[in-house]
Order: C-alpha cells, then structure tokens, then sequence
C-alpha cells in the first residue's frame, strides 16, 4: 500500500449552478386587448354598412314616392288606381246650402278624381288619406267637411275589385298657392304616389 493519500474525488450529485432565473412570461393582456378593440372595430364597421344599406333603401324609397308623375298619368299605391281628371280655380266658399257650406281659411283647390281597385279584395277609400303638395313642398291635408257638400259619399266609401268611384278633393290652401302635384294612398300607412298637377 502506497502512503500517499489518494486524490479526493468530487462527490457525484449537482453541482452548484450560477443564479436561479425563472422562464420567462410572455404579456398576454396585450393580445387580449388588441383582439377586444377588432372585434369593436368590426362590429362597428358591420353596424355602419348595415345602417347605410338601410339609409340607402330608405332614400330610394322616397324618392320613388316623392318622384311625381306626369300630369294625366295613372298612378298606383296598394290596392287603388289613381287618376286626376280636372283642377278647378281656386274658390273661396264649397257648396250651396247654408248650413252645410263651407268657407275656405284661404282658398279651396278641388281635384276631381276617379279611384279604381285594381286588387281582388274589397278596399275602403279614405278622403282624408290624400294630400296637395305647391311649389315650395308644402304638403296640404284635405277638408272633409267641404267635401261632404261634393260628393255623396266622400268620408269613406268600400271599393270592390274592379269598380271604380269619382269623387272631388278639397284643400284649403293660402291664397295664391301654386298646386304642382297629389300624393294618393290607399290607407293611412301607404307608402304613396305621386302625380303632377301641370
């Protein structure tokens, strides 16, 4: 046996490391935040083209109502037919007896008509349901009380498929009114039509 020690041999185990760093984290709130705004931008961004496709449609709708026709034409809403068959001159009183004639604020314009149901189902025509329309865009609702003194039966009147009704429409307007068209509608909620008075 040799007297000299032998070399000390490392002990088997781990060995000590430099410092201890955890792994690291990537930010996931970022992420989160970003695809928060994309979705708010892009449910905004459908909201938009929705409302503008709506706008777009509802602009067109008007202008389809609000486009008068020419003067003479037939024009059509719902379940009636329309024509304009005479304008009288302005008038300041509306019938002949002297307790149901009527006396215009201004003066009265009276459009003669013929109204036509053109569907296969009864209609009720409404004389209240008719506006005049001047020069400056003013929308004119009717009297109905002057045209009770017109027509016989003006107020309402049930038209049946085929058969057509005539019948005057009174409006009181201001004095010197420039009548250009009518809007007719077959009820209170039609979307209406339009027709030039000259």
């Amino acid at each position: 046996m040799s007297d000299h020690p032998l070399p000390q041999q490392p002990m088997p185990g781990p060995y000590p490391q430099g410092p201890y760093y955890p792994p690291k984290r990537h930010k996931v709130w970022p992420w989160v935040l970003g695809g928060f705004l994309l979705v708010i931008l892009l449910f905004f961004g459908a909201c938009a083209a929705l409302f503008g496709g709506v706008a777009h449609e509802v602009a067109k709708q008007e202008d389809k109502r609000t486009t008068a026709a020419p003067a003479g034409s037939e024009v059509r809403d719902g379940k009636f037919a329309f024509v304009v068959t005479q304008v009288d001159p302005p008038v300041d009183t509306v019938g002949t007896n002297e307790f149901t004639s009527k006396q215009a604020q201004g003066e009265y314009v009276l459009v003669h008509i013929n109204v036509s149901n053109i569907s296969n189902a009864a209609q009720t025509y409404f004389g209240d349901d008719q506006k005049l329309i001047d020069d400056q865009g003013r929308l004119y609702s009717n009297d109905v009380v002057a045209e009770s003194n017109l027509n016989t039966d003006i107020l309402l009147t049930q038209i049946n498929p085929g058969n057509k009704i005539s019948v005057t429409i009174a409006f009181d307007v201001p004095k010197g009114t420039v009548p250009t068209a009518i809007e007719f509608h077959d009820s209170a909620f039609s979307g209406g039509a339009r027709v030039a008075l000259k």
